[in-house]
């Protein structure tokens, strides 16, 4: 394994801590403390308990990990929709 390489996993939040901190369970059942990646901060994506999130692992410290991506469990909903009267003669 090269050094650059890093273990994609994928998981679901469990605990939102201070400093952009979380517990992520795994799909394997394994716990890590990942934090949320610079694009991630930069786009001030926000991240709840309940989340599925794809995180990026090094081989040599499988404990912690970097959030680089929120799965998008529920469609995008536009809101109400305004109806549109027929104009009124006067």
């Amino acid at each position: 394994m090269a050094k650059e390489e890093m273990i994609e996993m994928e998981g679901t939040v469990h605990e939102v801590l201070p400093n952009t901190q979380f517990r992520v369970r795994l799909v394997n059942g394994a716990e890590v403390l990942a934090y949320a990646g610079g694009k991630m901060r930069q786009r001030r994506i926000r991240i709840i308990a309940g989340d599925r999130v794809n995180l990026e692992m090094s081989p040599y410290d499988v404990t912690r990990g970097r959030i680089n991506y929120r799965h998008l469990d529920k469609p995008f909903s536009p809101g109400p929709v305004r109806r549109k009267f027929p104009q009124r003669k006067r």
